[in-house]
């Protein structure tokens, strides 16, 4: 099973042990509760401590995470790891790769390639992602180790998004319309009444009037926000057949234009500020290029919303 140590700091010298896991490491109650239900759970020099003991200054305690009940098997995929350590994982995922796999898709998912590589590590561990990517979308994807870094992780990275959309855009806006599933529907939304609070902040990089690279930013994280809010301002992402035309829009992209291209977090254990980016995608890259927007190194054209080259 994973473990985690913690080393009790002076200021909670005496405290009991469900105090010192609650406030000094940040665990939640549901935690605590499956920790003392694991055998040896939670210990100290190799004792086992209840929730009611207290602990010393400079005392290092040991805890077993839960298994999860759930296993995903691990399957060889192509993995492109961005940075890595004992607590977390983020990795580029490519377009056209589910995350996860559901029911009725027996296709292999980055989660699957996840798995395969911690079992290639040497580690034994699940796949808990804190942010998620529709299949389609592009870019990065972090991923937490154990229980406890997830739960850590409730501040959630700040993240950066890059999208075609259809037309001309300038300038930049903001988005701040509900987010209902559509009726008759289980996987289409849209802007509605009685929908989510969403908030889609949004600035144009460059145009040629066909198409529009944005610089995209989600205050929440509704299912299909980005998608959702640029076809309810007329301009669907390019390439989305389920918000735009659904007979395409002729611009020669295959999936919709949308790639995770920045993220920034604070290290759930060591508050360490860390900063990561990733480059377009060649489909995405090929549209601006095609449309005079980049140059042949992936560099956007100067000017104004692209308009000046």
């Amino acid at each position: 099973m994973p473990g985690l140590t913690f080393t009790v700091p002076a200021e909670y010298d005496g405290a009991t042990v469900q105090n010192f896991l609650r406030r000094g490491c940040g665990l939640s109650w549901r935690m605590v509760v499956k920790l003392k239900q694991v055998p040896g759970g939670i210990s100290a020099d190799g004792v086992a401590l209840r929730t009611i003991d207290r602990v010393a200054a400079g005392q290092r305690v040991e805890l077993i995470l839960p298994e999860d009940s759930v296993r995903i098997e691990g399957v060889e995929l192509p993995l492109s790891v961005v940075y890595e350590d004992e607590s977390l994982l983020l990795v580029d995922k490519p377009p056209y790769l589910a995350v996860h796999p559901s029911a009725g898709k027996p296709e292999p998912t980055l989660a699957n390639a996840v798995v395969a590589h911690f079992e290639r590590e040497g580690q034994p561990l699940s796949f808990r992602p804190i942010n998620r990517l529709d299949r389609n979308t592009s870019g990065l994807l972090l991923a937490a180790k154990n229980a406890h870094v997830a739960y850590a992780m409730m501040r959630k990275p700040q993240k950066v998004y890059l999208a075609l959309a259809v037309g001309r855009m300038e300038g930049a806006g903001v988005v701040d319309q509900p987010i209902r599933v559509k009726e008759g529907c289980c996987i289409t939304r849209e802007v509605g009444e009685g929908g989510k609070e969403s908030l889609t902040r949004w600035e144009a990089l460059a145009t040629d009037g066909t198409v529009t690279l944005l610089r995209v930013v989600i205050e929440t994280g509704r299912t299909h926000q980005i998608r959702v809010h640029m076809a309810w301002l007329g301009h669907p992402l390019v390439g989305d057949t389920m918000y735009g035309d659904p007979e395409g829009d002729g611009l020669g992209l295959e999936r919709h234009g949308l790639h995770c291209a920045h993220m920034a977090l604070v290290h759930p254990l060591t508050g360490e500020e860390l900063a990561f980016d990733s480059p377009l995608p060649p489909d995405m890259e090929g549209i601006l290029r095609e449309h005079g927007l980049c140059d042949a190194g992936g560099s956007l054209v100067s000017g104004p919303a692209g308009d000046e080259r």
